[in-house]
């Protein structure tokens, strides 16, 4: 009988030791194994009711969205419309300000919203290269226990191009963009959240240069540095990372889908914005967007000055608003 009971006892043993033996961790760029061993710590401690395949593939995504992050050093930017050349060719343009006074240029957009140009000081921070992708976003949502949107048009063979886990996450509203960013901040120990529309637009200006399109060159060059053809729209968006990044290695800044940062909108803000780490106005109805879909006409919005309000909460999910993340922090990761 006491035999039996061992044995009882050492198969259960066996059993639990099994359960709990650790997933094999994901190499990583950027990050010590020591480091990602805390990071699996912290998904088995916050998502331990889910499957070891779920948690792997969660320990898989917030690594490589660490390793995506790229580091943007800080400085001192003139923010808003710098002006531009009354005549120019989007695929040809002149290094600014062109041998022009600045009583010579024309405003960059239509909008009012940007034109008072004034001083921003940032601090350090780290912005993902890629928008979120579909996949990442909906495991996220999966892992919260939340059923994928559109379930009924991902069955479509004639729709399902629209729902490839490396297409840009599609969203209904800031809100859950900022959770996910949030989450993955939860998860990896790392302050992750949404970057501020001053940290966008110095990143996309390449550090805060008069640079009018944010591509490789500065230049829209069709099917190159800009995902669509020149004389055809694209049907639907392009998976990240499709065209080549601008000099800081950040992809699809414009041309495919617009993204949603952590500010409120007011179209006075830059007449009162502070100097040092702009964040937005305390409040609001509507958020900031920047980037430009893949159905606009380049040479008119996909500016890297150019501003967009948003209700914070649309009626459905859209595949042109989507985000990326960044981590609020001035110093090295393993810091």
């Amino acid at each position: 009988m006491n035999t039996q009971r061992i044995f009882i006892f050492l198969g259960l043993m066996l059993l639990l030791s099994c359960k709990s033996t650790a997933l094999p961790l994901p190499q990583s760029e950027k990050l010590s194994p020591a480091k990602v061993k805390e990071i699996s710590a912290r998904i088995d401690g916050r998502h331990g009711d889910l499957s070891s395949e779920m948690r792997r593939r969660i320990l898989e995504t917030v690594v490589r969205s660490i390793d995506n992050m790229v580091f943007i050093e800080g400085g001192e930017f003139e923010m808003g419309d710098f002006g531009i050349p009354c005549e120019y060719d989007p695929s040809d343009m002149c290094e600014w300000p062109c041998g022009l006074a600045p009583e010579e240029m024309c405003p960059i957009t239509m909008y009012t919203d940007d034109d008072h140009l004034h001083k921003v000081r940032l601090s350090s921070f780290y912005l993902s290269r890629y928008h979120t992708t579909l996949g990442d976003f909906d495991l996220f949502r999966t892992a919260h226990g939340k059923e994928l949107f559109d379930k009924e048009y991902r069955k479509r063979e004639d729709l399902k191009v629209h729902f490839l886990p490396n297409k840009p996450a599609h969203t209904k509203g800031w809100q859950e963009a900022k959770d996910y960013c949030l989450w993955l901040g939860e998860l990896s120990g790392y302050p992750v959240d949404l970057p501020t529309e001053a940290q966008w637009e110095y990143a996309a200006r390449n550090r805060g240069q008069y640079v009018w399109y944010p591509t490789d060159n500065g230049n829209i060059d069709f099917g190159k540095n800009y995902p669509r053809r020149q004389k055809s729209l694209n049907p639907i968006v392009s998976s990240i990372g499709s065209v080549s990044p601008n000099p800081l290695g950040l992809y699809d800044l414009v041309g495919n889908v617009n993204e949603w940062v952590n500010d409120w909108y007011a179209e006075d803000y830059y007449l009162v914005s502070p100097v040092e780490n702009p964040t937005g106005p305390d409040n609001g109805n509507k958020k900031v967007m920047r980037g430009t879909p893949f159905y606009e006409t380049p040479w008119m919005t996909a500016h890297s000055v150019l501003r967009r309000a948003e209700d914070p909460v649309k009626k459905d999910y859209y595949s042109t608003l989507s985000f990326r993340c960044a981590i609020q922090m001035d110093r090295p990761l393993e810091d």
